[in-house]
């Protein structure tokens, strides 16, 4: 996971709870660190977001060896009533996409436009 962004201050859209979901989503075997290197967050914040997940089902993993492998449930549903019915898998697709947008394509400009 490189090109990771500068650090950032004030609010921002998205929680850190899904950019780590998202971070895994890209990655099911990505390391804390690195999970905490590209989120600009603590590993021991990315341990505690990952304990949250899985404590509420978004997310399960397996040991293997010295690293851990991730699974997540694409049919859990979003945990606040204005998302209702919306699964994770909606907002992962959403995220990927945007992700997807701004990635340069080879041989093409550094970033997507509308």
């Amino acid at each position: 996971m490189d090109g990771v962004p500068e650090s950032h201050s004030g609010w921002t859209f998205l929680t850190n709870h899904a950019r780590v979901l998202a971070a895994i989503a890209d990655d099911h075997s990505v390391r804390i660190r690195d999970i905490a290197a590209h989120c600009r967050l603590t590993e021991r914040a990315v341990q505690k977001i990952i304990a949250d997940l899985e404590q509420d089902g978004y997310l399960s993993h397996t040991r293997e060896g010295r690293s851990n492998t991730y699974r997540i449930d694409p049919g859990k549903v979003l945990r606040h009533p204005a998302e209702a019915g919306l699964t994770v898998a909606s907002l992962l697709s959403l995220l990927v996409q945007a992700e997807a947008d701004r990635a340069p394509a080879p041989g093409g400009p550094s970033h997507a436009t509308t």
